[in-house]
């Protein structure tokens, strides 16, 4: 790309934000030109808003730190300084899914982490290995908002990007059901080990809302473009349970399986490692090559070794063996900052940008 897309990143001081504002320091395609927060830290620098609270190895890159915060609500001001905008904003469904239109409104494309219009019919919910074609929904989005060039994606909740991704290359042998459990990390709660000493020596068996998003979002995401909507799959049927361990970044699956057509371990192991997407084939600057990463040892992938494989974009994979109620089962770990949040946002705006739905003013 000859000429870098200017970028906002709205929600800029949170966890998630800040990861948006790592990743985007050194980008090839995009450069960092807005942060915008809420209005208690409008006016103050991004160092100042930011504080003490600044979660990620390296410390603030040097531009962003001396950036002015501006309020994500002002969104004339911000829209008219950027090309697009990343949302990673903490705020209620609906004052999120309001505020994301309002941009796409104002002809400012909003590439988003969160979950208020994950169920908008006409929004895509990217994992971009999977399933780019939904990128031929933006056009009955865009009829709907009367935009020209305003729109809105999202990404998928980060406890399905570990293995939605292992599953999907095995779909043409028929998923017809599968349990899975995920093992999550305190960061998918924005939370450290300074900020949440309570998980230190600690298992919470519950976190609200994850186990529908595990059950219903691989749904959409393997769904069809039909009438100008998303229309979700109807198999297989699954069922989840998210559990939050004192980990600080990654989540972990473990994947029970059963098939139409069950298939052999190597048809399995093959498919794993042939398996490439959209990203791969365009050569976009934040994609994995290779996406899916198969371990022969027993005891990976670990959370802690395995985790930024990939730069953090990657799948690592292990442990397939048979079961005795399933036909098979496996464990699957992705990084949920980085590939389950701002990382995979930042892949799903390449591809937009690749496929000309990002372009500048």
């Amino acid at each position: 790309m000859s000429v870098k897309l200017k970028v906002g990143v709205l929600g800029a001081t949170g966890m998630v934000g800040q990861r948006f504002v790592s990743l985007l320091a050194n980008h090839p395609w995009f450069e960092l030109a807005v942060v915008a927060a809420s209005p208690a830290s409008a006016g103050k620098s991004y160092a100042e808003a930011v504080g003490g609270r600044w979660s990620l190895p390296g410390g603030i890159p040097p531009r962003a730190a001396s950036m002015t915060v501006l309020d994500a609500s002002d969104v004339a001001r911000v829209a008219g300084q950027v090309d697009f905008v990343f949302c990673a904003v903490d705020m209620s469904k609906e004052a999120t899914a309001q505020l994301e239109e309002a941009y796409a409104r104002a002809e400012t494309p909003v590439v988003s982490n969160n979950s208020a219009h994950r169920w908008t019919s006409d929004v895509p919910m990217f994992i971009p290995e999977i399933n780019d074609s939904h990128v031929a929904v933006i056009e009955a989005q865009r009829r709907r908002l009367g935009t020209q060039r305003g729109f809105i994606t999202v990404k998928p909740n980060c406890s399905i990007q570990s293995y939605v991704p292992a599953l999907h290359p095995l779909r043409h042998f028929g998923l017809t059901k599968l349990a899975v459990c995920t093992y999550q990390a305190i960061s998918g709660a924005g939370k450290t080990f300074e900020t949440w000493p309570e998980m230190l020596d600690n298992v919470i068996p519950f976190i609200k809302g994850e186990e529908e998003k595990s059950e219903q979002e691989p749904l959409k995401i393997w769904g069809t473009v039909a009438d100008g909507r998303i229309v979700p799959a109807t198999a297989p049927l699954i069922t989840a349970q998210c559990i939050r361990v004192p980990v600080s970044d990654g989540h972990l699956a473990a994947v029970f399986v059963s098939f139409e057509k069950k298939p052999s371990k190597d048809e399995i192991l093959a498919a794993w490692r042939s398996f490439s997407g959209k990203p791969q084939a365009l050569g976009l600057p934040s994609a994995p090559a290779p996406f899916l990463n198969y371990f022969e040892e027993e005891n990976r992938p670990q959370t802690r070794l395995d985790r930024d494989l990939g730069h953090g974009q990657a799948v690592s994979i292990g442990r397939l063996r048979p079961d005795a109620v399933f036909d098979w089962r496996f464990v699957a770990l992705s990084h949920n900052t980085v590939r389950g949040a701002a990382g995979g946002a930042v892949l799903s705006a390449e591809l937009l940008a690749a496929e000309g739905f990002l372009t500048a003013r």
